[in-house]
């Protein structure tokens, strides 16, 4: 982690207030807060009054920077957009990470969270508030592990996917990219990319649009 080092954080909706915690726990300071919302500009997250645009960070090459936005697909967009960034991987002193696991970069972990032995978990991920994975899981780029999730061993979920919040996951089962598994639901068979699942046990309901 980053001792004192400052950062800059793109987003400023409910997400960002959690991710603004996390910082501050983690050590950070908060250099500046960006948000492309015109109604945002000047209005305090935390404290933090937003102070520019997204594309403002273009100003501050080299910085440290998080993206503090919910949504897997905006957050993917926003990272493609910017330039020379260096990522920071953001983790709450309280969540428990096994020393082999590997977090990418733009990764953030939320307190009480649970990384078990040789889990990878890709870029830009959002690993939420007391959420548990167990060993060997590999979870895709930009996705979303909402909180209180569980994952047993081996578990697959791929790119841009969203476990929703209180979602459990038996052993060895995969989750395709850009799909979507409902809150509370149980996944005991693979789901294929691009669905949407709910139920105990869960069941595709529809595609992702």
């Amino acid at each position: 982690m980053a001792g004192d080092d400052s950062i800059i954080v793109l987003g400023a909706g409910g997400h960002a207030k959690v991710v603004i915690s996390t910082l501050r726990a983690a050590g950070y300071s908060i250099e500046r807060l960006l948000d492309d919302d015109p109604s945002r500009q000047g209005v305090p997250v935390l404290g933090v009054p937003v102070s520019g645009l997204l594309s403002d960070i273009a100003k501050f090459p080299g910085c440290n920077a998080v993206i503090a936005i919910g949504d897997n697909h905006h957050r993917r967009h926003v990272a493609a957009q910017c330039g020379n960034v260096q990522w920071a991987t953001v983790v709450h002193p309280t969540a428990i990470i096994d020393p082999t696991a590997a977090i990418g970069p733009g990764t953030v972990v939320f307190a009480g969270a649970i990384i078990q032995p040789d889990t990878i978990i890709g870029r830009h991920a959002i690993i939420n508030t007391g959420a548990t994975i167990d060993h060997d899981c590999r979870i895709g780029d930009y996705a979303h592990i909402a909180p209180g999730c569980h994952l047993c061993g081996n578990v697959v979920v791929g790119e841009s996917t969203l476990l929703g919040v209180g979602s459990v996951v038996i052993p060895g089962k995969t989750i395709g990219a850009r799909s979507v598994v409902g809150a509370g639901s149980v996944v005991v068979k693979d789901i294929p990319q691009g669905i949407v699942a709910a139920g105990v046990p869960a069941r595709p309901v529809t595609t992702v649009d």
